[in-house]
């Protein structure tokens, strides 16, 4: 009745958490990108079907997963996610109801950083589009902003999807390194006055986080939050002034 999916490359320490999260799923599908860590046999050994498929993007290999889901349900996962028992037994009673009109549901996902369960500076509800009927929905996008689009009526759900969004400050700071440097190479080089913009964008995305949404709640993890979005900001335009220098840009 209802697929799990997920795309995985070299999550061995995380990849177990959510295989036992979806033992309620009929059947659970991994798609693998190249991952050498013991990913591979720990689905295998999980019960899971695994599928070796190369990289094409998050949208891609998103939609290629869920193609080869065989249930008429399908739940969309990342491999730091697993689902709540509470969202399990939701998930349940919500397919078993839904008319046929309904193609989709969505749910909020609550993170968890540096051992905070983060409710605050827009981290949550940060709700989420995951859980379709087999043939009414398209991964779309493209670089970091893949979005999966219902062809139909979506329903909300009110237990979330647990999130392990980070490892460490350190996994933080070279996932903003990573998506910075993707921004930078969707968008149109330019000068110097970007990079300036950039130091008052940034100090306002830390206001948005601690101050506006109330990311100070939070603690010690919603200043670091606050502190790394900023930075993110930041350097988003200093490397969109960086391209503009290598391409002979004042």
């Amino acid at each position: 009745m209802i697929s799990v999916v997920v795309i995985t490359l070299n999550e061995a320490d995380r990849i177990p958490a959510l295989l036992k999260s979806a033992a309620f799923a009929d059947e659970v599908v991994v798609v693998d990108s190249g991952s050498t860590d013991g990913t591979l046999e720990i689905c295998r050994a999980g019960g899971a079907r695994v599928v070796s498929h190369p990289w094409q993007g998050f949208a891609a290999q998103k939609q290629y997963a869920m193609e080869l889901a065989s249930c008429e349900w399908i739940l969309n996962l990342d491999a730091d996610e697993r689902i709540s028992d509470p969202l399990a037994a939701e998930l349940r009673k919500a397919i078993q109801s839904a008319s046929q009109e309904v193609c989709g549901f969505s749910m909020p996902r609550l993170s968890r950083y540096l051992g905070t369960w983060i409710r605050h500076g827009g981290w949550y509800p940060d709700r989420k589009v995951r859980l379709v009927r087999k043939g009414s929905g398209q991964w779309k996008g493209s670089g970091l902003h893949e979005k999966l689009e219902i062809s139909g009526k979506v329903l909300s759900l009110s237990s979330p999807i647990l999130h392990e969004v980070y490892r460490n400050i350190s996994d933080q700071v070279k996932t903003i390194d990573r998506f910075s440097g993707v921004y930078a190479e969707e968008h149109p080089a330019t000068g110097a006055w970007y990079a300036a913009a950039g130091v008052f964008h940034g100090l306002g995305k830390f206001v948005e986080c601690y101050l506006w949404k109330l990311g100070a709640l939070d603690g010690t993890a919603g200043l670091v939050i606050a502190m790394n979005s900023a930075w993110y900001v930041f350097l988003k335009h200093a490397k969109v002034w960086e391209k503009g220098l290598l391409d002979g840009k004042p």
